[in-house]
């Protein structure tokens, strides 16, 4: 029992990593229909931007915890408005493959300075050792994101939902056809919404450096399950977006333990799920139908 309340807590934190990003890219391509594969190079630079503010400038986590995430905002709005507004109204592979070039510039650009080795962050000292939760211990950094990653996913739910600017993101967000009908001017929240979900992404990046190895690759593998857990919560939902980030957070942590003996079913057990669930439900679990027309 123990054992299984470990896995299932590794889960989570997992998951609220996945939870993040996967928030930030449902809102961008909801709002834009946009695919951004750029998501996951925008988790790397926030990572090692944490990284080179503490060993560069000595500016502490927390610090970091702000800067970067405001940051890499101001520079998704600004490549919004420098090359992805321009391809808006072309075939949307245009702009996949805008971010896609954009992915491998920065990776490049990282390298280039910091090579590809992997480098420590120090956990903050104030969240160091660990969280008796009665049957184990957990390490109070992991204790923190998971509730910090939930407080900023129920903080952007309630913003969406009891703010009017944040109602008119979410209808534009999972409507948008029906919210330019009622009149309402959605091109004017493209650019803050795109940089919004720019921010979310680095700041789980923020969040991952003390505990994953800083490098310009770290985002690589990650994004390709990222996109796997916003087609199973549905393209555009919100909800869907953060409740399958986590489910699949703890789908692969049991995965790991269960599975042991089937490595290669471990591996894949995320794109199987995704795969049962596009048959079942083409939308996603919390998709609107029109959406998979």
């Amino acid at each position: 029992m123990t054992g299984f309340l470990q896995h299932t807590f590794d889960g989570l934190v997992n998951g609220a990593f996945y939870a993040l990003l996967a928030l930030g890219l449902s809102v961008i391509f909801g709002m834009l229909r946009v695919v951004n594969f750029a998501h996951g190079a925008f988790y790397m630079l926030g990572a090692m931007g944490a990284y080179v503010l503490l060993t560069e400038f000595g500016v502490p986590f927390w610090w970091a915890l702000v800067i970067m995430p405001v940051l890499l905002g101001v520079l998704g709005m600004a490549l919004e408005r420098a090359f992805v507004h321009r391809l808006a109204q072309l075939d949307p592979l245009y702009n996949f493959l805008l971010t896609f070039g954009l992915t491998l510039i920065l990776q490049d650009l990282v390298k280039s300075r910091y090579g590809v080795q992997s480098s420590p962050y120090t956990t903050p000292a104030e969240l160091g050792g660990s969280v008796d939760l009665g049957l184990f211990d957990f390490p109070t950094y992991r204790v923190f994101v998971l509730v910090f990653a939930v407080a900023i996913c129920a903080g952007v739910w309630w913003l969406l939902t009891h703010s009017r600017v944040g109602m008119v993101v979410r209808a534009a967000t999972e409507r948008p056809e029906l919210t330019r009908a009622f009149g309402i001017n959605v091109g004017r929240w493209v650019t803050p919404v795109f940089g919004f979900g720019i921010a979310l992404a680095g700041l789980a990046g923020v969040l991952a450096a003390p505990m994953r190895a800083v490098n310009p690759l770290m985002g690589a593998d990650l994004i390709i399950v990222v996109f796997a857990v916003v087609v199973i919560g549905g393209l555009g939902s919100i909800f869907g977006s953060v409740a399958a980030g986590f489910g699949i957070g703890l789908i692969q942590a049991w995965g790991v333990v269960y599975l042991a003996d089937w490595p290669i079913l471990s591996q894949t057990l995320v794109f199987i799920v995704m795969a049962a669930v596009l048959m079942w439900r083409p939308a996603g679990l919390f998709g609107r139908e029109e959406a998979a027309a």
